[in-house]
């Protein structure tokens, strides 16, 4: 169970609308909803990873310290919210860099996994994954295996796996996609809200059944948050984030009790960690 901590105003698909400096001028709504995540994993006893921004925890600090109190795994998702492929390999290692200090700052304990903003290490910034080993980081969870107009590389592997590089090895952890032949069902996000529910159930069954690997879905905090403010945006775009987020938290509910769900620390990195594949 993953969660990537960042405000509604900061999704990829606002950019063109949402300047970066513009963002303190924006309500603030990432500890509440935050917040009702960790209260709804407490209840049913689920430990997940939280990948946060590094801009929200320089805000927010005590929401990332309740984050790591409450037995959940603190990991990066950036600082900026920018685009890995959009970016050089330095201003990648800087954004990185402030995001760890900021995060195991506020969290006190080690930060060892990353996720980049919208999945965006593809094909072409496949060399984020130097700088992420260069770094010291354990693990990446930043390559979707499907076919999508901002990111995914679709012949990459579907199940965790060490992934060797001029600069070492790291562990992959991509996102759960179930598969129909050769078409890819992807799992969490957006696609939860706009897919009915059995079909992330199938594709989690389906990879847990018959592939016999763990699953992984991921949720923003904005989208268990109905009454957020909206924001002028394109047709496609204004679909995508708003579409059932008043169905969401009951999803969720739902898929807690359904299957049986850990952090990627406990479920997946500790296990490659004793097998000696990842210090």
């Amino acid at each position: 169970m993953t969660v990537d901590v960042e405000d509604y105003f900061q999704v990829s698909g606002f950019e063109h609308c949402v300047a970066r400096e513009r963002w303190p001028e924006y309500e603030s709504r990432v500890v509440s909803n935050t917040d009702r995540l960790i209260d709804l994993f407490a209840e049913t006893g689920v430990e997940a990873t939280f990948f946060v921004l590094g801009w929200v925890a320089d805000r927010h600090k005590d929401l990332v310290g309740r984050i790591a109190r409450h037995g959940h795994c603190v990991a990066s998702h950036s600082y900026w919210h920018r685009l890995v492929y959009d970016l050089t390999p330095a201003e990648f290692r800087d954004d990185l860099r402030r995001a760890r200090d900021v995060l195991e700052s506020a969290a006190g304990t080690r930060v060892r996994g990353f996720r980049a903003p919208s999945y965006s290490i593809t094909e072409r910034s496949l060399w984020a994954l130097d700088v992420l080993i260069e770094e010291g980081y354990a693990y990446d969870a930043s390559i979707f295996p499907i076919h999508h107009d901002r990111y995914g590389i679709p012949d990459a592997p579907r199940h965790p796996h060490i992934v060797t590089r001029e600069a070492g090895t790291i562990l992959e952890v991509p996102s759960t996609a179930g598969r129909v032949g050769s078409v890819s069902v992807p799992v969490g996000g957006g696609f939860f809200r706009l897919f009915p529910y059995a079909v992330t159930r199938w594709a989690i069954d389906q990879v847990n059944s018959r592939a016999g690997q763990p699953a992984m879905f991921y949720i923003h905090p904005w989208e268990i948050d109905p009454g957020q403010p909206r924001i002028n945006v394109s047709l496609p775009t204004r679909f995508r984030h708003y579409n059932n987020l008043d169905e969401t938290e009951a999803r969720l509910r739902r898929l807690l009790r359904d299957f049986r769900w850990g952090s990627i620390e406990a479920i997946i990195l500790k296990e490659t960690s004793a097998a000696g594949a990842v210090a």
